[in-house]
């Protein structure tokens, strides 16, 4: 509800901008944030320069996990967070870019913002790729490092309990032209990793 009282708030606000474009603009801004977002693949995963596209090798096993245990500096993490979007309203949704929060088992991992654009016809489905990319060493430090070791292992496929992810996204606009966040975040919720 707020979402939606915020959007009309913004539409009152614009009332030097008219035209089929702006109506179409808000439109789609407005049915963006009623699309189901579920979770589809990770692809283009690489931790400090390991390729586990393909899976990993006992080599690069043995080397993810001296990694992980050692006291690197650096460790770049890199990875392509698909997610399903089902619009269900009869027009197209789409966004101009956002902002994201990544938590994994309740640690908060990265956050950051994508001018990635998105449109979604009317009753239609497609894919956002997002691709997010952090630094590992900085939680690798302090209290949340076994914890942040067990998760990378089971995010590597290499793990053997389930890790929880909760990735917000909150979509950012272009109306006439102006760029206009969303009031809120949209939480997006799963589960990977542990053995099979």
């Amino acid at each position: 509800m707020k979402i939606r009282t915020t959007l009309i708030i913004i539409l009152l606000a614009l009332p030097f901008l008219s035209g089929c474009d702006v109506a179409k603009q808000m439109s789609g801004a407005y049915n963006v944030i009623n699309c189901k977002y579920d979770f589809n693949s990770i692809s283009n995963l690489n931790l400090a320069g390991i390729n586990v596209n393909e899976g990993l090798s006992f080599t690069n096993i043995a080397k993810a996990t001296s990694i992980l245990s050692g006291n690197a500096s650096s460790i770049p993490l890199n990875f392509t967070l698909n997610l399903n979007v089902e619009n269900p309203s009869q027009s197209a949704a789409f966004l101009n870019g956002l902002d994201y929060i990544l938590s994994i088992d309740n640690i908060q991992f990265t956050t950051g913002s994508l001018s990635q654009t998105l449109n979604v016809p009317g009753n239609g489905t497609g894919i956002l790729p997002l691709s997010i990319g952090f630094d590992l060493a900085t939680l690798l430090k302090g209290d949340t490092k076994d914890a942040v070791v067990g998760i990378t292992k089971n995010f590597l496929g290499i793990g053997s309990q389930k890790s929880n992810i909760t990735f917000q996204i909150r979509p950012t606009f272009v109306i006439g032209n102006i760029s206009v966040p969303s009031p809120a975040y949209i939480p997006v919720s799963f589960a990977f990793g542990g053995k099979k």
